[in-house]
């Protein structure tokens, strides 16, 4: 039989081709083993600062403690600058939103930023340490509120001194800027009167509220 140069070209590359695909069905590719490495332990999530005494206040009260699921947080050992105010979840343990809120100006009186002392004492503008259960809301001078009655003998006198959550301007992102804290309560928690109706939504009546102070 006689073939021409394209024929003979032709089937030059059938014949490779085939020969290809045969040594590659016949020596498949080996991949070299990668050496395993061991995989580090993950490590454990930081406990939230206080949680330990809000947990444990909340098992205290209990019985004045209608919804156990969510507790507020403040942490005052956190400069007013920061979001200390926290929503958490019990459950896990989590924080589900942060605002920033105010201390009294009889804790901080320089203005530093930093809470130096809780006082109960009536007239001494100071905001005081211990569980809170967020009780009624209401209109006041502030606009829309919401009470808390303190648990413990350290914020016994809470609602005869009218602490309690609410809106103010000076509780602006704007003034850490430019005096690097936020300004100061009569020793309520006053957060940013954009945040006060979700703060309250959020926080709920018959929850608890803990205070206190980190190292």
């Amino acid at each position: 039989m006689n073939f021409n140069r394209r024929q003979f070209v032709g089937a030059a590359i059938a014949a490779f081709a085939g020969t290809s695909a045969n040594r590659t069905l016949a020596e498949p590719t080996v991949m070299p083993l990668l050496k395993s490495e061991p995989i580090p332990p993950t490590p454990p999530a930081e406990r939230l600062p206080l949680l330990d005494e809000a947990l444990a206040a909340l098992e205290r009260h209990g019985a004045r403690v209608l919804d156990r699921t969510k507790i507020g947080l403040v942490d005052f050992g956190r400069p007013s600058s920061e979001p200390r105010f926290h929503l958490v979840d019990v459950a896990g343990g989590r924080i589900e939103q942060s605002w920033l809120v105010s201390h009294g100006s009889g804790s901080d009186p320089d203005a530093t930023g930093q809470l130096q002392r809780f006082s109960n004492v009536p007239g001494s503008n100071a905001s005081s340490r211990g569980a809170y259960v967020v009780s009624s809301t209401y209109i006041g001078k502030h606009g829309r509120s919401q009470r808390v009655i303190g648990l413990d003998p350290t914020n016994s006198e809470a609602l005869d001194r009218a602490i309690v959550i609410h809106g103010a301007r000076y509780v602006d992102p704007s003034l850490i800027g430019s005096q690097g804290r936020i300004g100061r309560s009569q020793g309520c928690f006053a957060v940013e009167v954009g945040e006060i109706d979700r703060v309250i939504s959020r926080l709920g009546a018959g929850r608890l509220l803990y205070a206190g102070k980190s190292a």
